[in-house]
């Protein structure tokens, strides 16, 4: 089986079978250099076998800075990332690296799959994101229930945002924990750029659940950048 793309760009975030989840950063330079980069990755898997160790996507997104990629990956274990590392990634990466010359892999986390989802409407949604929202908290250390307790915060001020009838465009948001224990990431799709920075800028960013939120226990720093679906991956029939 080769890889084929998928025509929304966009991975199955709750597919069955997922047990791991790798998340990683690239910078390339400039927006013609990611747009290179994407197109290299693309001919790197397609022109090869799908391999047939446990992966079940792989997907690329495009940084708004004009300089990073996102890369997605679901696997049904963590070690199966390892067979693949093993026997797979570096022709891939030599091809891609020919390409586009002068990649800086910046950071690579293993996550757990979803620790808890939120999504408009309550019901899963075939709505197609603007811009995904990649928001990275850290923690000093793998204190149990810190982090679990930081996203139920997040769940409690966004429960207080709906009950004032406060809309956004947001369309769903996806919770991992890091497996090394230090971070939470989620991985937000949004409407659009826009309705994600007036989102930032409303004063109900200010209210007391939100605090919590941004001043929890053990909570050492945080991130966000934003994307655009590019390259979604899988396996063809």
């Amino acid at each position: 089986m080769n890889a084929v793309a998928r025509p929304d760009a966009r991975p199955d975030l709750h597919r069955p079978g997922v047990g791991a989840v790798l998340v990683s950063t690239w910078r390339v330079g400039t927006p013609e250099r990611q747009r290179a980069a994407v197109e290299a990755v693309r001919a790197a898997w397609e022109s090869r076998a799908w391999p047939d160790l446990g992966l079940l996507s792989y997907s690329v997104a495009i940084g708004t800075d004009g300089d990073t990629l996102l890369h997605y990956s679901q696997w049904t274990e963590q070690q199966a990332y390892d067979d693949f590392v093993r026997t797979h990634r570096d022709d891939r990466n030599a091809e891609i690296d020919a390409a586009v010359p002068g990649i800086e892999r910046v950071e690579l986390r293993r996550y757990a799959p979803i620790h808890r989802s939120a999504v408009r409407g309550g019901t899963g949604t075939g709505e197609l994101p603007g811009v995904v929202v990649i928001v990275e908290a850290d923690f000093d250390g793998p204190a149990t229930g810190r982090r679990e307790d930081w996203v139920d915060g997040v769940f409690t001020a966004l429960d207080e945002d709906a009950a004032a009838g406060r809309v956004s465009g947001g369309i769903s948001g996806q919770f991992h924990l890091s497996v090394d224990g230090g971070r939470v990431l989620n991985y937000a799709e949004w409407e659009s750029e826009q309705a994600h920075e007036e989102w930032l800028a409303d004063d109900a960013r200010q209210s007391e659940a939100w605090k919590r939120v941004h001043h929890h226990p053990g909570l050492t720093g945080g991130r966000m950048r934003r994307y655009t679906p590019a390259l979604s991956l899988g396996a063809g029939v």
